[in-house]
């Protein structure tokens, strides 16, 4: 079987890949019976040059190949017919933007494996990019307070070379007295936590937490059962939350009211409770003058991520008197980092983190007859047709909804 890693087409453009050259090289020689080559692209953070130097053949036309491996959504003109993609397709929330894209699938006949439903059995991710998303979120979130308060100056990610330059700068700046809540445990949450533990930040309690007052930095890292709890009072269970979140409600606000800076970086379902509301940060106990919304769902759990931004212009002020967009540095303003596309500012080690698990998982499910069923559950369309795990996309599809 021949894969083909594509040019990224998507604009603004991304500078990622699935595979580096190196990891590239590696997966030839964990999967043997795997042929690859590589689209030649002027925007990819590794060069052409460095794949050929590594062996492989960088083509302009890679129609030969069975399987087209990419990471944002390919635009509709330049999907091949009867092809094998992956990619994110930012489908599966019925995300109304890219109906047309699913549909042109389709028609198209593409069997479409889309990154962000490659997981165990249990739907755990097994791949993504969301550790970086973590990493550069958190840091951005520093940024907008040296910004906004004029106490130090980092510079943007996209302008420094990999992570290690970035725990560089940060070793840089003091940081003022100040309380953290992160919310999340997944690889979004871990990789802001990176941040926090690289700046020796203090890990505290919840007890402690919302307790205490202290002499330096804090964090809190939350999880869902600490910013919801059940309406009729009863304890809480993780598990059946996430089957049906319904009988619960947001309890963020005993974290509000004696936080600085919340990092959101929790996976939010349908259903959920929003952890703030417009009108909870209008309550005056509500403390939050600073937030990197990591997951940026807008309109949504945060209330005040009333748009996403973008790498070119990161940073936001939220009005919660007005529900409007201001400067950061406005009085009574929360400042706003909402990027949405995170992990394009470390192109270089989002690549091969990807390429990593994607070797691990994906390439071997082709030649082992797909035994832990990865790609069965990634496969959302298959002859035309949305495959059963996903027939719920269907009205969707057909504008319904």
């Amino acid at each position: 079987m021949k894969f083909a890693i594509i040019k990224e087409r998507k604009n603004p453009p991304d500078r990622r890949v699935v595979f580096s050259p190196d990891m590239l090289a590696e997966t030839r020689t964990q999967s043997p019976e795997a042929t690859f080559v590589v689209e030649s692209s002027d925007i990819r953070i590794f060069s052409d040059d460095a794949y050929k130097n590594n062996g492989f053949d960088v083509l302009h036309d890679v129609t030969s190949a069975d399987v087209m491996i990419g990471v944002k959504e390919v635009p509709i003109e330049a999907l091949i017919p009867h092809k094998k993609y992956f990619f994110f397709s930012h489908t599966i929330k019925k995300q109304p933007y890219n109906r047309k894209l699913l549909r042109a699938i389709l028609e198209k006949n593409i069997e479409m494996y889309d990154h962000e439903v490659i997981v165990k059995e249990n739907g755990a991710r097994l791949i993504g990019f969301g550790r970086y998303a973590g990493l550069v979120g958190a840091y951005n979130g520093f940024r907008l307070l040296g910004i906004r308060d004029g106490i130090f100056k980092l510079p943007k990610v996209e302008h420094l070379g990999d992570l290690e330059e970035v725990k560089q700068e940060l070793d840089k700046i003091a940081l003022p007295v100040m309380k953290i809540a992160l919310s999340g445990t997944g690889k979004v949450a871990k990789g802001a936590k990176e941040i926090l533990d690289h700046l020796k930040i203090r890990e505290v309690t919840d007890e402690e937490y919302l307790s205490q007052d202290f002499d330096e930095p804090v964090y809190c890292l939350i999880d869902v059962m600490e910013y919801t709890r059940r309406k009729d009072g009863t304890v809480g269970d993780k598990y059946a939350f996430y089957d049906d979140p319904s009988p619960y409600e947001s309890d963020f606000m005993q974290y509000a009211k004696v936080t600085d800076y919340f990092i959101a970086g929790h996976f939010y379902g349908d259903g959920a409770p929003f952890l703030f509301t417009r009108e909870d940060a209008k309550h005056p106990d509500f403390k939050i003058h600073l937030v990197a919304d990591v997951s940026c769902d807008i309109d949504g759990p945060v209330a005040s991520t009333i748009r996403p931004s973008t790498i070119a212009d990161p940073f936001y002020g939220y009005d919660p008197i007005t529900e409007k967009e201001t400067s950061i540095d406005a009085p009574g303003t929360i400042a706003v980092m909402a990027v949405d596309n995170l992990p394009c500012e470390l192109p270089k080690d989002a690549s091969e983190g990807f390429g990593e698990m994607f070797m691990k998982y994906v390439i071997p499910s082709f030649y082992n007859n797909d035994k832990d069923g990865i790609l069965g559950r990634a496969l959302m369309t298959q002859d035309g047709k949305l495959t059963e795990r996903y027939a719920y996309l269907q009205d969707y599809v057909d504008g319904k909804e």
